[in-house]
C-alpha cells in the first residue's frame, strides 16, 4: 500500500467490491467468448477473496453469446433455399436466454478450477420496485459472501418487461452499468469497478492521439468538455453509459473506477490504490492534484510566467531572489519540521542510510542556501549579455546575446536542498520551471515550494515554478517537446536512463558519478592521504565522491598503499579491489569497476603508470570528475589534457566539483553531456543565445542592393 496515490487513499478501507464486466470484455470481435480475459478476471477475483475482500460480479455478454450460438444453430438447420432469403434479426430475449446459460456455465467452470464457488442471480427492473425483494436480495448476498461464494448478477433480459430493453433507458436501471451502480448502493459496497475495452475516460475519442486519459473525473470541469466516441461495438451503452452510472454511484457515496478489462491485473491494481483508469469520487472537486491542472497547462503557465519574469528589470529580478532568501530564513522552523517528518518516515520505511543522508537538511543548511541565493542575486545580469557584435552592412548592426532556454523540467530524488538551488537558478536565468522531487521528500519539497512561490510577485505569477505532485504525470510531461525545452534528471543511473529513453526533449545530466583519484609515484604521501580521505568520506553519498582509487604500482612495494587503506578503513570505509589489488592485498574483489557506491565504500586498483590510469578511467569511468595527485607536473599535465571528463583536477579533491564551490552561486546539476553545458551547471548552463538585429530599412533583393561589411565591432558584455 505504500505506493497508493493520494487521491486513492480511500482504498485502505475497502472491503466489499462490485466488479462489472462489459460485453466488449467478455466477448471477442467475432462474438465468441474471450476465454483468456475471462480467465484473468476470475483469477483476480479469486486473489481478492483470498485476501479477505468480498467480491460481487455483474456481467454482461449473455445476449452476445446467445446471438452467436443461435446464428450457428439457424445456419445448421437451414436449407440452401432458406439461406437465400433475407435473414430476420434474432429475437433478443431468445438470445439472452440461450446466452445466459452458456455464460454461467463458463463462469462456473473457471471458478471451480480456482476452488471458488459462484452463484447466479438474475434480476429485472421491476424487481427493485418491491421493498421485500430488495430486503431479501441483501440477505441472500450477505449469506453468499459469508460462505465465500461469488454472487454473479445479470439483468434477466429474457423476461424483461421494458418495451425495448436494449434501447429504453426508463426505469430504475437500464443496462448492466446502471445495474452495477444500483447494486453497489443497495449492497453497501465500498468500491465499484467498471471494466471497459479502453483504459478509462479520455478527453476525446481514445483513438485520437491528442486525447488524454482523465485520471480523476471532476464533474464541474469535465462534464461539458468530454467528447464521447461510438457506443460499444456489442453492448448497449459504451462509455456514455458507464460515465452516467459512475457519476450516479460516486455522488451517492460509492467510489468508482472505470478501467480496462483487457489488462490482466487492473482489478487488483484498482483495489490496491494504483492510479489506473478514471476515478469518480464525490470529493474529487476538493482535490487539486497535478493531473487536474494538466501537464500542458502547467508547462504553458511556466512559459507565460517566464516571459513576464524576463520583462522585469535586472534590479527587479535581483530583488525577487533576495525576497526568496528572506522567505526561506523566515520559515526555517517550519521547513525543518517538515523535513524531520520526512526523515523519520524514511527511517521507519527502512530506506538506505545514503538516501536518508541526502534527504536530511542539516542545521544551518537553510541559512547556507539563503546565502547562496544572495550570491546569485548580486551576480552580473546574465540575460541579454552581448557576446558578439557585428556590422552586417552600413546601418545594420547584429548582436549575439544570451537568452533563457524557456521551460525546464527537473526530476530529482531525495535532496530537498536541490529544489532551492534549482528554483533560484531558474529565477536568475529567467526560465520557467517544473519540479518533480522524490516521494520520500514530499513534505520538504511541498513546504519549500510554497515558501519560494510566496515570494514571487503577482505580475509574474506562481505558475513560474510548478511542483509536479505525482510521478504518473511525468510521461505526459516528457511528451511536451513543443513546450518544455530541457529536462535535467538528478538521481540514480536508472532514473536518468529511463528519462533519456522516454523523451524527445534534450536531456542534460549524468547517469553515474564514478569519480577516480589516481596517486602517481611522484605524489606527496601526506597530501595524497588527505585528498583521498576527503574525496571519499567528506560526503560519501554525493555524486562527486571518489568511488575508485588508482595507485601507481611502485607505491605497493614501499607500503604507501597499505597506509592509505588503513586510513580509509579507520574511517569506516569498506574496501574492495580490482583483480590486481584483491590478489596482492587479500581483499574482496569488486563485482564491477563501473559501480557508484554512494556510501562509505570504494574500489582500489593498481596501475602501471599515468597512461594506464587514463585508460582505466576512460574504460570504466562516467566522465564526471577525476583527479591526479602528483608532484611531477609533466605527468599531471598529461592527465589533465587526456582525461576526457567534465572536471579534471590536479592535487585537489573531487569534492570540489560543485557549482557553489566553483563560484557559480548554485548548480542545477552536473552534466557529463558533451553538448551545451558540461560539469557543474549554473546560470550560464541554463542560457542559450539569440540574435538581435537593428537595421535602417535594409532589404535583401537578391543581394543586389546591399553591401556586406561583416565587421566585428567592440562591445561591452
Amino acid at each position: 500500500m505504500d505506493a497508493v496515490d493520494s487521491t486513492r487513499a480511500f482504498v485502505k478501507g475497502v472491503k466489499r467490491v462490485v466488479v462489472k464486466v462489459g460485453t466488449a470484455v467478455v466477448t471477442r470481435s467475432d462474438g465468441r467468448l474471450a476465454l483468456g480475459r475471462l480467465g484473468a478476471l476470475c483469477e483476480q477475483i479469486q486473489e481478492l477473496i483470498s485476501q479477505g475482500f468480498e467480491v460481487i460480479l455483474v456481467t454482461s455478454g449473455a445476449v452476445g453469446v446467445g446471438r452467436q450460438r443461435l446464428r450457428y444453430r439457424r445456419l445448421v438447420n437451414s436449407s440452401f433455399a432458406d439461406l437465400q432469403k433475407p435473414q430476420v434479426e434474432l429475437d433478443g430475449k431468445a438470445c439472452a436466454a440461450v446466452g445466459q446459460n452458456g455464460l454461467m456455465a463458463l463462469y462456473d467452470t473457471l471458478f471451480s478450477q480456482l476452488d471458488v464457488t459462484s452463484a447466479q442471480l438474475l434480476v429485472t427492473d421491476n424487481d427493485f420496485r418491491d421493498p421485500e425483494f430488495r430486503k431479501q436480495l441483501t440477505e441472500t448476498v450477505k449469506s453468499l459472501l459469508a460462505l465465500k461464494v461469488i454472487p454473479i448478477f445479470n439483468e434477466n433480459d429474457a423476461i424483461s418487461t421494458r418495451r425495448a430493453p436494449y434501447e429504453d433507458s426508463s426505469g430504475i436501471f437500464w443496462d448492466n452499468d446502471s445495474l452495477a451502480a444500483l447494486l453497489a448502493l443497495e449492497l453497501k459496497a465500498d468500491l465499484l469497478i467498471l471494466l471497459s475495452d479502453v483504459e478509462g475516460l479520455y478527453s476525446g475519442p481514445p483513438s485520437d492521439p491528442h486525447s488524454k486519459l482523465i485520471h480523476t473525473y471532476v464533474k464541474e470541469k469535465h462534464e461539458k468538455m468530454i467528447t464521447f466516441g461510438d457506443k460499444s461495438r456489442v453492448g448497449r451503452g459504451g462509455m456514455t453509459a458507464k460515465v452516467k452510472a459512475a457519476v450516479y454511484a460516486a455522488y451517492a457515496g460509492i467510489p468508482v473506477v472505470i478501467t480496462s478489462g483487457y489488462a490482466r491485473d487492473n482489478i487488483i491494481r484498482a483495489v490496491q490504490g494504483d492510479r489506473v483508469g478514471t476515478l469518480f469520487h464525490r470529493d474529487a472537486h476538493k482535490w487539486i492534484p497535478i493531473g487536474e491542472v494538466g501537464a500542458r497547462e502547467m508547462a504553458d503557465a511556466a512559459r507565460e510566467s517566464s516571459r513576464r519574469l524576463q520583462a522585469m528589470s535586472p534590479q527587479e529580478r535581483s530583488k525577487l531572489l533576495l525576497d526568496v532568501a528572506e522567505a526561506l530564513e523566515a520559515n526555517v522552523e517550519l521547513i525543518m519540521a517538515e523535513n524531520e517528518a520526512d526523515v523519520a518516515a524514511a527511517q521507519e520505511a527502512g530506506y538506505e542510510k545514503s538516501l536518508i543522508s541526502r534527504l536530511a537538511l542539516k542545521p544551518g543548511k537553510i541559512s547556507s542556501l539563503a546565502n547562496s541565493i544572495r550570491v546569485l542575486a548580486n551576480m552580473e545580469e546574465p540575460i541579454g549579455h552581448v557576446l558578439k557584435k557585428t556590422e552586417i552592412a552600413d546601418g545594420f548592426i547584429l548582436e549575439k546575446t544570451s537568452s533563457p532556454l524557456g521551460v525546464l523540467l527537473i526530476i530529482f530524488e531525495s535532496r530537498p536542498d536541490a529544489l532551492v538551488q534549482i528554483a533560484s537558478l531558474a529565477i536568475r536565468s529567467g526560465n520557467g520551471l517544473l519540479l518533480k522531487g522524490g516521494k520520500e521528500a514530499k513534505r520538504s519539497n511541498t513546504i519549500l515550494h510554497k515558501v519560494i512561490t510566496s515570494a514571487i510577485p503577482e505580475n509574474v505569477g506562481e505558475g513560474l515554478i510548478g511542483l509536479v505532485a505525482s510521478r504518473e504525470e511525468i510521461p505526459d510531461l516528457l511528451k511536451l517537446d513543443d513546450v518544455i525545452d530541457l529536462v535535467i534528471p538528478r538521481g540514480s543511473n536508472k532514473l536518468v536512463s529511463q528519462i533519456k529513453e522516454s523523451t524527445k526533449i534534450p536531456v542534460l545530466g549524468h547517469a553515474d558519478g564514478i569519480c577516480h583519484v589516481y596517486i602517481d609515484k611522484s605524489a606527496s604521501m601526506d597530501m595524497a592521504k588527505k585528498i583521498v580521505l576527503d574525496a571519499k568520506t567528506d560526503y560519501p553519498a554525493a555524486c562527486n565522491a571518489m568511488e575508485t582509487l588508482l595507485i601507481h604500482k611502485d607505491l605497493v612495494q614501499n607500503g604507501v598503499l597499505d597506509e592509505i587503506i588503513v586510513e580509509l578503513e579507520t574511517r569506516g570505509v569498506d574496501i574492495q579491489g580490482g583483480p590486481r589489488a584483491s590478489m596482492l592485498l587479500n581483499i574482496p574483489e569488486a563485482r564491477s569497476f563501473h559501480h557508484e557506491y554512494n556510501s562509505l565504500a570504494c574500489t582500489v586498483e593498481i596501475v602501471d603508470d599515468v597512461q594506464a590510469a587514463i585508460d582505466h578511467i576512460h574504460h570504466h569511468g562516467s566522465a564526471h570528475t577525476d583527479s591526479i595527485i602528483a608532484e611531477d607536473n609533466e605527468v599531471a599535465e598529461i592527465f589533465l589534457r587526456q582525461v576526457d571528463s567534465a572536471a579534471v583536477f590536479h592535487n585537489a579533491s573531487t569534492r570540489f566539483s560543485d557549482g557553489a564551490r566553483f563560484g557559480l552561486g548554485a548548480e542545477v546539476g552536473i552534466s557529463t553531456s558533451r553538448i551545451h553545458a558540461r560539469g557543474p551547471v549554473g546560470v550560464e548552463g541554463l542560457l542559450t543565445t539569440r540574435w538581435i538585429g537593428r537595421g535602417s530599412g535594409q532589404v535583401v533583393d537578391g543581394d543586389k542592393g546591399i553591401v556586406y561589411t561583416h565587421k566585428d565591432l567592440p562591445f561591452h558584455g
